[in-house]
């Protein structure tokens, strides 16, 4: 089956119903309900928010660019009450030699990979990071993407809010472009793209220095390597993260 929305079912699974075509199913609440006896108990109380929403920070880093921004986006995220972040790698999909070839440092094991695509059922929003490869994002995530076919034959991420974050090595190499690519993914599973815009303010129309980042979302300016973000980059990914998490209890008070 074809992972990018657009295509059919093969002949195969033509036979069976389908899902998709036949019965739409309904996105998923972003909170789960109250069962019949809460609701009857408390009929004038408002709907509680959860206590823990949790937004889920999946990313793919090959030289600790990506992971820099994860970080600090995750203590935006853990700023906002009743909303944690959750920090996950995809799986990397290049063997131990060429990656010693590419002379990229060993991933720091604190940080555990993603299991398979369906934990993502369980976060109530995302912040996926990602370096680009020619203005898209890089396999690795691409590969991950690949894999949540049948999240999206079943419509399960819909609703749910997901932004991006991202590294390139030049300033022409796809701050916004990388971003703007990875909307597809979304789109197709029905989730909401969550831009910060310019609500960083003032850092964001600064010209005294080299600043990665964009409307579309956080960004760092890796170069051969070897350039580390700065602390405006690294702010950014945090309001990112403090942003994000605001959005996502906004949607959960709804």
């Amino acid at each position: 089956m074809g992972k990018g929305g657009g295509c059919v079912p093969s002949k195969k699974q033509s036979s069976k119903p389908s899902s998709i075509h036949n019965n739409p199913p309904h996105p998923l609440p972003l909170i789960d309900p109250p069962s019949a006896a809460t609701a009857d108990a408390n009929s004038t109380a408002s709907i509680p928010i959860r206590s823990n929403l949790r937004i889920f920070i999946v990313f793919y880093s090959m030289y600790g660019h990506v992971e820099g921004l994860a970080r600090r986006m995750k203590r935006g995220v853990d700023s906002v009450e009743g909303v944690e972040g959750v920090l996950y790698r995809v799986p990397e999909t290049l063997s131990d030699e060429i990656l010693a070839k590419m002379l990229a440092p060993s991933k720091d094991d604190s940080i555990p990979e993603i299991e398979s695509a369906a934990q993502l059922t369980e976060a109530d929003g995302f912040l996926f990071g990602f370096p680009t490869r020619y203005g898209c994002m890089a396999a690795q995530m691409k590969a991950f993407f690949d894999s949540t076919g049948q999240l999206w034959r079943e419509q399960r991420l819909a609703g749910k809010p997901a932004g991006f974050f991202v590294s390139t090595g030049t300033q022409g190499g796809g701050q916004e472009t990388t971003a703007w690519t990875a909307i597809t993914q979304l789109a197709h599973h029905g989730m909401l793209f969550v831009p910060i815009g310019y609500t960083f303010g003032a850092g964001m129309f600064k010209m005294d220095s080299i600043r990665g980042g964009s409307p579309y979302g956080a960004g760092v300016f890796a170069g051969d390597g070897t350039r580390e973000a700065t602390e405006t980059e690294l702010a950014l990914a945090e309001h990112q993260g403090k942003y994000m998490a605001a959005v996502v209890k906004r949607l959960a008070e709804a």
